[in-house]
């Protein structure tokens, strides 16, 4: 027996009109139609409801079914990626209206030439930068740019504090 003749013999049995069934799963009374009829199939969540509603096992109404069993996984596997889709692209939209790629953006340019602050401050734009944002990649390359020429500032400024030198120069007189 296909799903849909399951349905409809359960269905029968309990003594219950697809107009019934339909307002108790908040369904339209064509959908019920259209799963006993084999024209679609309910979804996971409906196909839990009707085996309480008949009082049957959702084993017994897939039962000589496993094509739908696999349709039914897959379509759930489906389903599960679409909603993450759509929570990522959500989020896209939702993070557009404080999008603050092209504001870290510009920080992390200006500390580059702001030794000491640049030290301090670069950290913070990368914890404050998100995959929604904008420029977030370009954040990233700039930011680390600025800390590098950061710490050759920082380690310029201790040698000649120290008074060592990166190396000697000597100055010739060409005559």
């Amino acid at each position: 027996m296909s799903l849909a003749d399951q349905l409809k013999y359960y269905r029968n049995q309990s003594g219950l009109s697809q107009a019934t069934v339909a307002e108790e799963l908040n369904v339209s009374r064509q959908a019920i139609s259209k799963w006993e009829n084999g024209r679609g199939y309910p979804d996971i969540d409906n196909l839990v409801l009707l085996s309480k509603m008949y009082e049957v096992s959702i084993d017994e109404l897939l039962k000589e079914n496993e094509e739908l069993r696999e349709k039914i996984k897959k379509n759930e596997i489906e389903i599960d990626h679409k909603r993450r889709s759509l929570k990522f692209i959500k989020e896209k939209i939702e993070g557009g209206e404080n999008d603050e790629g092209l504001i870290l953006l510009v920080i992390a340019a200006v500390t580059a030439v702001l030794f000491p602050l640049g030290l301090i401050i670069i950290p913070f734009i990368l914890i404050r930068n998100k995959k929604t944002n904008t420029l977030y990649k370009l954040v990233y390359f700039v930011s680390i740019f600025s800390l590098l020429i950061n710490i050759f500032n920082f380690a310029d400024i201790v040698t000649d504090y120290f008074g060592t030198s990166w190396g000697d120069t000597e100055i010739e007189k060409v005559e």
